[in-house]
């Protein structure tokens, strides 16, 4: 039998980074067995939905490299389905209508019970303790129970993945199945990620919506490859996995029991490995889109080696690398006492032959310090902050050869003539 897996989502919201742990694992599954990986928006809560979001989660998807199988499923558009099976459940006396709603009328003997794939343990509850419950509301929507067990039937989904916080509803679902007389699929509840305090993932933990991780410069790769170590462990033991391992690797079997902890400081770590392992014509290409294209492929070619080693993150370059392409601000606390240090830089540098060399660079301003009594790391330093208002900046002199001799010298002119 063929497998088959969907993410299905609410579109309440934007899409949360949690959610893509979910969408991963379900790819996994389905991709290492060759099976399919298909979309269903669950849109029946028509109170809760929220504009934009469906694309959000399209777009997010997309970004993340896990192309969905097929059409998406709206389950909005499959009423008269769900009104159907709520009405064979009428006609077999295990449902009833009370107040326009149509409720489930659970069995109360015997015991409900699976055996989850994450931790391949048996999970089982007493029938008795459970009430009679919606699956059809006033205003002809299905709730949740009905139509995610009419669908993954009717669509063959096997397994069913899906987060920790539904196994309280399993008995609500097996009896649904059974009722129906349909095969029950297996079920992999995934344990919940929590923050750093333990408490459930959320905003004051750097969770936020996943496009917005792009917005902040990670990298799809280092995104999918966090969040899919979050409560697996491969066996290969490897940290750093591209989408293709994952796929040869995982299985739902390895996913811990334990609830994993999301961090944002070890999800930066990993994305700077990325940048790091990156070919430099792919992170010129990853820059210059992030920038938005509002600088000149060449301009990043340059800049990409001499930051390769120095950002987490592809926002890191801004602030790093803005001095290349605006004219800085400054900060004249830092320099309005070495008004004279900066005219003998520029008298030093006006009498350099063009175009400047490296060596004869260094020399030129180490001689000028020993002349002038100061400490050679003090006048590259004033140089660096001339030129770029800023105290960090990628190497000195490899700075200057991509801003131009010209350049260098109308900022310290500039800089000069603030007094």
């Amino acid at each position: 039998m063929s497998v088959k897996t969907r993410f299905a989502p609410s579109p309440t919201g934007l899409m949360h980074i949690g959610g893509v742990r979910t969408a991963l694992y379900a790819y996994l599954v389905a991709k290492k067995a060759q099976g399919t990986f298909s979309l269903r928006i669950e849109d029946t809560d028509q109170a809760r939905l929220v504009e934009g979001t469906e694309e959000d989660i399209i777009d997010t998807l997309k970004w993340l490299g896990l192309q969905f199988d097929g059409e998406i499923i709206y389950q909005s558009k499959r009423m008269d389905i769900y009104k159907e099976h709520a009405q064979k459940l009428i006609g077999a006396e295990k449902a009833y209508e009370k107040d326009g709603a149509i409720y489930f009328k659970t069995k109360k003997e015997g015991k409900s019970k699976i055996v989850d794939l994450v931790g391949n343990r048996e999970i089982e509850f007493d029938n008795s303790a459970q009430d009679d419950f919606v699956i059809l509301k006033s205003d002809g929507y299905p709730t949740y129970h009905l139509a995610h067990v009419v669908d993954d039937h009717l669509l063959e989904t096997n397994p069913v993945i899906r987060g920790a916080e539904w196994i309280s509803s399993l008995p609500k679902h097996i009896m649904l199945f059974e009722a129906f007389s349909w095969e029950i699929p297996q079920y992999a509840h995934l344990p919940i990620i929590l923050g750093t305090d333990k408490s459930k993932l959320s905003k004051r933990h750097g969770a936020k919506a996943a496009l917005d991780y792009r917005q902040d410069g990670f990298l799809a790769e280092a995104i999918l490859n966090y969040m899919a170590l979050l409560g697996w462990t491969p066996p290969s033991g490897k940290e750093v996995l591209s989408l293709d391992e994952m796929i040869e690797e995982f299985d739902l079997a390895d996913v811990h029991l334990a609830n994993p902890v999301f961090d944002i400081t070890k999800l930066e770590w990993m994305n700077g490995e990325y940048i790091r392992k990156s070919q430099n014509s792919k992170l010129k290409s990853q820059i210059w889109e992030f920038l938005e294209r509002r600088h000149s492929e060449e301009l990043i070619e340059k800049i990409v080696p001499l930051v390769k080693d120095r950002i987490k993150k592809l926002s890191d370059v801004v602030p790093l690398c803005d001095f290349l392409w605006e004219t800085p601000e400054y900060d004249k606390l830092k320099v309005e006492s070495k008004k004279e240090i900066l005219i003998k830089i520029l008298e030093k540098m006006e009498g350099m032959e063009k175009p400047w060399k490296a060596d004869i660079f260094e020399k030129t301003f180490r001689e000028l310090a020993d002349e002038l009594g100061i400490k050679h790391g003090d006048i590259f330093q004033l140089i660096r902050i001339a030129i770029s208002g800023q105290t960090v900046t990628p190497p000195l002199f490899e700075s200057i050869q991509i801003l131009g001799e010209e350049e260098t010298v109308q900022r310290l002119k500039q800089l000069i003539a603030m007094w």
